[in-house]
């Protein structure tokens, strides 16, 4: 019997941040009916911090943009398991949208977009860990984080 959500957290040795708060006037995760809208979220750490960044400069890093989208993932699960009481309400993964914080040259929007989806894979497994993507540049974004990902969970 394959591993549920919460046991592949552990198994993965991964550490949630805890569950963001809203900076602004929105929820963080709304839930209608069989579905649960995930509020855009950055690239949260355990302490509280953003990672910042802009892809495409020469201090900032494919692989560093890679680990804060895979960050604002962890920051995604948070708000997932505050909001429903546990990840393994979630039945898969439908559709997430990635924004990367770019220079107008930078094209690789979607390598550093999969440090998301490789973690959803990872935690809700091939069939319902990877959705319908969009994986897009920005010339900026708040507080100049490196990524925010919003995204849309079918749950129980």
């Amino acid at each position: 019997m394959p591993s549920t959500p919460e046991k592949r957290v552990q198994e993965l040795h991964l550490t949630l941040p805890p569950a963001p708060k809203p900076v602004a006037v929105y929820k963080t995760a709304v839930k209608i009916g069989n579905l649960l809208y995930v509020s855009g979220h950055g690239p949260l750490k355990a302490d509280k911090t953003m990672i910042t960044g802009r892809l495409g400069t020469k201090d900032f890093t494919l692989d560093q943009g890679k680990e804060a989208a895979k960050q604002t993932g962890l920051a995604i699960l948070a708000t997932v398991r505050d909001t429903l009481g546990s990840l393994d309400k979630v039945k898969r993964l439908i559709k997430t949208y990635g924004m990367v914080n770019c220079t107008d040259d930078f094209l690789d929007q979607p390598k550093v977009i999969n440090g998301f989806s490789e973690l959803m894979r990872d935690v809700f497994g091939e069939d319902n860990g990877v959705g319908a993507r969009s994986a897009v540049g920005h010339n900026s974004l708040p507080g100049n984080i490196a990524v925010e990902i919003e995204c849309i969970f079918e749950v129980e």
